[in-house]
């Protein structure tokens, strides 16, 4: 079954194994992929779809030093090398749009980080100048929450203009959309907190307005319930997400992207909380093989893999064969060069080892 094609919005994937979004911090300085990440996807074509790293929306957008964007030409521009390459290869590729929000330094971007409150983060990243506190987040007020999902619109548009196949919304992982579905980092009174129905709110309408953008069969969202990154708390998941999913349904997204494995409750429900495609990540039940098992006899369309994708470019390839897996090297995994990131060894395999090509995308 991991090998079965799957119909997701408009494409059609030839096996269920996706590529996790993961940050790799080689972007240049004016948000530009650097010229080694074309190669890097293409490396990684044979994945059922590729959720690529997270792409700032705008400049308030940005987290991490070396990280991309989807706010200008130029930017467009590099993602078309990378999106040209990965389809030349037979593959597929959607952008995660990923505010970071309060996670953020005016070293790495020249702006104060914003966030639904004036909540500091605990932690700290890193910057031109080493490693630094994150900083007291200034509130958005909500004018600037609207033009926050006007931005993230844009920015799709953008996506599809640089010829990615869709975009996948980040809401987990304690950045913007998070942040304003948790309970600790969101105290707003106004329409967009408080209450379950306001803290949904901005990720609601944000998936909304992309989906009004490039149409909702190209739309996926990232939801990690009970997520503790970035000093998050998420108290009421179990009323919150349930909330947050069937609005969502509503909307018709193509696709929920669910980190398993914090809120037990909700991952036993997560099937019968998501009419639509459902992708689950989960990094508690240890090699890649046994995770695609369980989670495809739970009931998942298709299974996300990060690490496993970092280390073998050729991962579906391996898992079929039941082959050795190369191990992942940490200390190469964020910025530098193209050792730890294009550089790891695939098998020798003969032509009729190799997995069948994508079907081309049909038409929305």
């Amino acid at each position: 079954m991991p090998f079965s094609p799957f119909r997701l919005g408009r494409l059609e994937l030839p096996n269920r194994l996706v590529m996790a979004p993961m940050t790799r911090s080689r972007a240049y300085v004016d948000g530009i992929p650097s010229s080694l990440t074309a190669l890097y996807y293409a490396q990684r074509a044979s994945a059922g779809l590729i959720v690529s790293e997270g792409v700032q929306p705008s400049p308030a957008g940005k987290g991490y030093m070396d990280t991309p964007g989807l706010h200008t030409d130029a930017q467009v521009a590099g993602w078309r090398e990378v999106t040209d390459a990965v389809h030349s290869a037979g593959g597929r590729i959607f952008a995660q749009l990923m505010h970071a929000g309060r996670v953020g330094h005016p070293d790495n971007t020249g702006l104060v980080p914003v966030a639904p409150s004036a909540v500091q983060s605990g932690g700290q990243i890193f910057t031109p100048n080493g490693m630094q506190d994150l900083p007291v987040p200034a509130e958005l007020t909500v004018a600037e929450i609207e033009a926050t999902v006007g931005d993230f619109a844009d920015a799709a548009r953008r996506a599809v203009d640089a010829g990615f196949d869709g975009v996948e919304l980040h809401g987990a992982n304690g950045y913007l959309i998070h942040q304003f579905l948790s309970s600790n980092a969101n105290l707003r009174d106004d329409r967009f907190g408080g209450s379950v129905e306001g803290r949904i709110r901005f990720a609601v309408e944000t998936s909304r307005a992309v989906a009004e953008a490039i149409g909702a069969s190209r739309v996926g969202i990232r939801l990690s319930p009970g997520n503790g990154a970035q000093d998050l708390a998420d108290d009421d998941a179990h009323e919150v997400y349930p909330a947050l999913l069937a609005e969502l349904s509503e909307i018709g997204l193509t696709y929920v992207h669910y980190m398993a494995g914090s809120v037990p409750e909700l991952d036993g429900r997560i099937r019968s909380l998501w009419p639509h495609a459902l992708i689950v990540n989960d990094s508690t039940l240890g090699d890649p093989a046994t995770t695609v098992a369980h989670w495809l006899d739970q009931g998942a369309d298709l299974v996300a893999l990060g690490k496993s994708f970092l280390a073998n470019p050729d991962l579906p390839v391996r898992l079929r064969l039941g082959a050795p897996l190369n191990e992942p090297d940490f200390a190469t995994a964020f910025g530098g060069d193209h050792t730890g990131y294009t550089d790891y060894p695939t098998l020798a395999l003969p032509p009729t080892l190799a997995l069948p090509p994508a079907r081309e995308p049909q038409p929305a």
